[in-house]
């Protein structure tokens, strides 16, 4: 299982980073440097978690906080990532500036990211905690909820875009049990694979709407 699961942790940040690296090369606007931008942050981000997460497979060393800071870092990265997909949408579809909606957003932004601080959390002593796995995802879940509506509703208008909203909708599906539930059932970690490969194809349709532009 070590090898397997570290092999394709390996092959997705190296397609994430790269992919990134070339969405941003390939921009002609400013939606191809917030998806480029939007990849790279998610490649670099799950960086921080996986690596410890492979390392720890294979190496003798106690790296309990280098993986609690992973899963901080993450946590907060994520929801920079969905921050700027709201970006994107607006600059993709010509949609002006909606203080309402920003609002919004960049509230629940602030809320995910001051619950993952607290120390509640435990990030570094490996004690995970199902109460704060709901505190600090119901704001992070309530962000996804928008970023779906809002590609859901203009999926008719870009063709390339059209996937979007159900590859986030399911990457969250195989989130939430990982992230409320896996300190109770550590199995449910092997849904991030699924998550993952949902992560793989929302990038590889980025760049086909960038390349495209």
């Amino acid at each position: 299982m070590k090898y397997g699961e570290s092999a394709f942790d390996i092959i997705y940040l190296a397609f994430a980073v790269v992919m990134g690296i070339r969405i941003l090369k390939m921009r002609k606007g400013r939606a191809g440097t917030l998806a480029g931008s939007a990849v790279l942050i998610l490649g670099l981000g799950d960086a921080f978690h996986l690596v410890p997460r492979v390392l720890n497979y294979f190496l003798e060393t106690d790296l309990t906080v280098w993986l609690g800071f992973g899963k901080l870092v993450t946590s907060i990265t994520m929801t920079v990532f969905y921050l700027l997909m709201v970006r994107l949408w607006a600059e993709a579809y010509g949609e002006q500036a909606d203080r309402r909606l920003y609002g919004t957003v960049w509230a629940l932004v602030a809320l995910r990211v001051l619950l993952c601080l607290l120390p509640q959390n435990h990030w570094f002593r490996n004690e995970g905690s199902v109460l704060w796995g709901v505190l600090r995802n119901l704001p992070f879940v309530a962000h996804g909820a928008i970023v779906i509506r809002l590609y859901y509703t203009k999926r008719a208008q870009i063709a390339r875009l059209r996937p979007v909203w159900l590859l986030i909708a399911l990457s969250f599906l195989f989130y939430i049990p990982v992230a409320v539930a896996a300190p109770l059932v550590p199995m449910l970690v092997m849904l991030m694979l699924p998550k993952t490969v949902c992560y793989m194809i929302l990038i590889v349709v980025l760049a086909g709407y960038v390349k495209e532009r």
